[in-house]
């Protein structure tokens, strides 16, 4: 019979029984093993194949030109499942999410032209689709799915991730149009926005740049779309690793993990450093603090590898040499003055959505550069307000967590504050997000079947 630990104190449960409805902290330690036949799986009703179809077919959508369109369709079929099952349970955050998404879908009265609804709807639908998703990983671990099951598919999301962070690489000039472009009308296939998002290419790069800088970008339009999903899956892939004792699952997270290391600095997103910064630091901080070290020995094993790689990618003189060519943080806060400028005109709805969907080419695209500048002029003072106040709901409800699994989960929300700044991910990314925050979430709610001497099937 296995313990779980409940606010510090150890108690075991006997066979006859039931699984609370809100366990005070973490579900299992030492090997993390629940037994089964004291928490019986309860009929969940809820397939794993949407979550598969989404996050480990990527690489099929993006191919297609389609992957960014598709998104919020597949949102729509798991608001379907949740509302068939029933009995649907909300985690914490629940409210400021549903507050959010109000204040985003009155914000569309501020639009400027019938033709932005479009781009508007595209993007209410990301943010409809990650509430979606962290209720449906919730539900499913809560219901006993195992855990591994559940994250396996944002795994394979990782794995392809590095697979195609590596495309820009080694093919830093790939760049052709997908079927899905091809397809469009030619008044369609014009539109800067649609071209960013269904064309294929392996970077981004300035193509009037005399000595162009090829970042890697695949499979998202700009590359600090893949710094951003970067630091939101380290996190998420060393909690697996501390779950996974076996399988070839696990075998393929301590490869790629190493392997990602050198696309990633290629990207030279600053943003994605400081986000892993902040989440490195608030583990070490919890730890040290509780007088516990244990976290200690990986962060510093990552930092170590992290070092030697750039004895090898000179990563602080390519980041020195793009800024001093392309004036970019001058850049960053010259936007950043006129967004508050602008934002001081329509401070409680903004203007629906940034001033431009091109976030390279235009002149003054305000609201872009960041999550942060992008829901304040898009959305209003109260929806940023409510954005923060989302994640710090849901901090505080992850640092209940007490095993290096929910541990590293529970700095997902630091990473994310730390990352709105200068980074926006109302795209795919924020479902990304909240898939791994829907895991942690669960974990500090009641027990939940981790097993940790099982091999992913």
């Amino acid at each position: 019979m296995s313990e779980t630990v409940v606010r510090g104190r150890r108690a075991r449960w006997s066979a006859r029984a039931s699984a609370p409805s809100r366990a005070k902290a973490v579900a299992p330690v030492g090997p993390g093993v629940l037994d089964l036949k004291a928490f019986p799986a309860a009929k969940t009703g809820l397939p794993l194949w949407p979550l598969t179809a989404m996050f480990g077919l990527m690489p099929v959508w993006w191919s297609l030109g389609i992957w960014y369109f598709a998104w919020p369709f597949f949102g729509l079929l798991l608001f379907v499942l949740l509302t068939a099952r029933g009995k649907v349970r909300v985690p914490a955050g629940g409210v400021p999410w549903l507050i959010l998404l109000g204040i985003v879908l009155i914000s569309a009265v501020r639009l400027a032209k019938v033709t932005q609804v479009s781009v508007f709807g595209l993007r209410f639908g990301y943010l409809c689709t990650a509430f979606l998703v962290c209720l449906y990983v919730y539900n499913l671990a809560r219901d006993q799915v195992p855990w591994g099951r559940i994250a396996n598919p944002l795994c394979l999301y990782w794995l392809s991730m590095v697979m195609l962070g590596w495309l820009g690489v080694l093919a830093p000039k790939l760049s052709l149009p997908s079927p899905f472009l091809l397809a469009l009308p030619d008044g369609m296939a014009n539109e800067r926005f649609l071209t960013d998002v269904a064309r294929i290419d392996a970077t981004e790069f300035n193509p009037v740049s005399a000595n162009p800088i090829y970042r890697p970008a695949a499979p998202y339009p700009y590359t600090n779309n893949w710094g951003t999903a970067y630091a939101f899956l380290v996190p998420f892939v060393l909690a697996c690793l501390t779950s996974l004792r076996s399988g070839p699952m696990r075998i393929a997270l301590l490869v790629s993990l190493p392997l990602s290391i050198v696309p990633a600095f290629l990207t030279l997103n600053r943003g994605m450093f400081i986000g892993l910064g902040a989440g490195a630091l608030y583990l070490l901080g919890r730890e040290m603090l509780r007088g516990r070290v244990r976290l200690l020995l990986p962060v510093a094993l990552i930092l170590l590898i992290g070092w030697l790689a750039t004895l090898f990618i000179p990563v602080v003189d390519l980041i020195t040499h793009r800024t001093s060519t392309t004036d970019t943080t001058a850049d960053r806060f010259d936007l950043y003055r006129q967004t508050w400028a602008a934002v001081l005109r329509s401070p409680l709805l903004g203007f629906g959505q940034p001033g431009s969907v091109d976030t390279t080419h235009a002149a003054e695209p305000l609201g872009t550069q960041g999550m942060t500048w992008q829901v304040l002029y898009s959305h209003g003072i109260p929806a940023v307000l409510c954005l923060y106040l989302l994640l710090a709901v849901v901090a505080w409800r992850m640092a209940a967590a007490v095993t290096p699994t929910g541990l590293l989960l529970s700095s997902l929300p630091i990473i994310a504050v730390a990352v709105t700044p200068f980074y926006a991910f109302i795209d795919p990314n924020m479902s990304v997000l909240f898939f791994a925050v829907g895991l942690g979430l669960a974990a500090v709610d009641g027990p939940v079947n981790r097993i940790a001497r099982v091999a992913w099937r």
